[in-house]
Formats: C-alpha cells, structure tokens, sequence
C-alpha cells in the first residue's frame, strides 16, 4: 500500500491529490491518504470520499513507502515524519525547484510502471542529530542542515568549534551552517559552501558572513562529532533544523552535532542520477552563455 501526505496549503491540491489516486487506481496499487486532508473535507469530490483517511503514524508504519506532495520543504516535513522507520519516500513537486522531490505530476505517472515492478532505486540519506547541554531534553535532527545564527540581534555572534575535542577555530559571523550532502545544495550552497554528492560520508561547516576572510567552508568526515560553543552579545542565539523547526537559547550555548545511526529513504526512479538533477534544476555544469546547452 502507498501512503500519500499532501501539502494541503499548496493552490489546487486536492485536484492534484484526485490525479495521483486516479493513477493510482488505474494501475490497481492500494492507497491511503494522511488524515490532514480532513482540514478541506467541505470541497472534497467522490474519489476523496471514498478513499481511506489515516493518521500519518498509522500511515507510516502500515504504508510500503509514502507520497509527499508538494516540494523540498514539504518533502523534509515528511523525512521528519518518519525519521524513526525503515518507510522510504517519493517527493512529487508541485512547488518552486523540486531538488529533493524528483517527480512531477507526469512524471510520476510514468514512474507507475517501475512501482509496480518494483524497479526503482532506493537511496539513504545521511540525518544529523545533537543536543544543547544546556537544553538537554530538546532533540536535534535535520535532514537538510542545522543552521546556528545570530537571530533577530543585529550584531554578529561568536563561534568556536571543534571536531572530535580538537580546537578548529574561534571567529565572529552572522551564524553557521552545519549540513549534510542532501543539504549541500540548500542554504550553504547560497553561502558559498560546496556540492556534495549525496553518497559521500561527509559533514560540511560553512559560516554565515564570517568576519575574516580567512575562513571558508569546510568538509570533514561524517563519523566526527562536531562541537559549536556559542556566544551572543544578545541574551539569546537562534537554532534551527531544516529552516523548519526554529528555537532560540540562552547565550552561551554549547551544541554537540553527529550522524544519526538512522538514514532517510528517499526513491528515485532508475532512469535519471544525481548529476542528471543537478544539471536540469540547478543548471550544474552549464555554459548559461551558451542557448544550445543540453541538458
């Protein structure tokens, strides 16, 4: 059975939803839709009628693997959701770049075929997890990145790290951000951060408008711990997982990030590869001078 949990803030998403079941149905593949649905039940149409609402637990854990539509954010909304199972997810994009969800609405009716036949890839997908020692009971997890930042305070914050216990370095910036190669071509790409391949056992540091010109990104292997003593001129400094799950702490702060033991699923089809995506959503490699680039 497959799962679907739509994003159900998204334009026209229960016509979006109706295709997919009707794909779905068409192939003969039982479904079962996330009861957040239930939030548009005053416009749902027979096919949503007489489809089979369940919570996203339950979804999770009875479902082969789960439907997340709607784009990358909604995609790491879901990994979250089932960050603690084996359940393997399909992004379906109906948003902005689509980077981590792969398909769109035609192409996953293509894809039907290989989910019948079982013939697509399943790839894993590093997580980080950590905790504040001065917070102790929050949990820290994040599929994309960790992002430590000066907040609303205007004024920069200071950061010493180390790896492993051994002293990198101590400077002053806007924030850092701690990724994962998933998350490489999100915010830290934007800070000048590098590309990473998600099948590269690797963490990457890249600060956030650092005050000296000497420090830049850095890459180190994914079985190190990474250590972030914090300190604000402010009372608080802000944290967020994701970009979507957002605290703020007092000032300092000691944080304490490492790999989950637990990797993220996420299913592609066998016909495209990394490097394929890279170049169609992020135009990797391009000449942009150039009008017959192929793609």
């Amino acid at each position: 059975m497959i799962g679907i949990i739509p994003n159900i803030d998204k334009p026209d998403i229960l016509g979006i939803v109706t295709k997919i079941i009707e794909d779905l149905q068409n192939n003969s593949i039982n479904y079962a839709i996330s009861n957040t649905i239930l939030k548009l039940q005053d416009r749902f149409n027979p096919v949503l009628q007489s489809s089979k609402l369940l919570s996203n637990e339950e979804l999770i854990k009875k479902c082969d693997m789960v439907i997340s539509i709607g784009g990358d954010g909604t995609m790491l909304s879901t990994a979250y959701a089932v960050r603690n199972t084996t359940t393997p997810i399909l992004g379906v994009n109906i948003g902005k770049l689509g980077f981590l969800a792969e398909f769109d609405i035609d192409s996953f009716s293509e894809f039907l075929s290989e989910i019948k036949t079982k013939d697509y890839v399943i790839e894993k997908r590093m997580a980080l997890i950590g905790a504040i020692e001065e917070a102790s009971t929050f949990e820290i997890y994040a599929i994309n990145d960790i992002v430590i930042d000066k907040g609303p305070w205007q004024k920069m914050i200071e950061l010493t790290i180390k790896v492993d216990d051994d002293y990198v370095s101590t400077f002053s910036a806007d924030g850092v951000i701690i990724a994962t190669p998933t998350g490489s071509t999100g915010y830290s790409l934007s800070t000048g951060g590098p590309i990473v391949n998600p099948q590269a056992n690797v963490i990457t540091l890249s600060p956030i408008a650092p005050h000296t010109l000497t420090m830049r990104p850095l890459v180190i292997s994914s079985d190190q711990k990474v250590t972030i003593i914090v300190k604000s001129p402010h009372q608080k400094i802000q944290l967020s997982c994701d970009g979507q799950r957002v605290h703020t702490y007092n000032s300092p702060s000691t944080i304490h990030i490492f790999k989950s033991d637990k990797a993220i699923r996420l299913i592609h089809s066998s016909k495209t590869n990394y490097f394929e995506i890279l170049r169609n959503k992020l135009y990797w490699g391009l000449d942009v001078r150039k009008s017959n680039n192929s793609i």
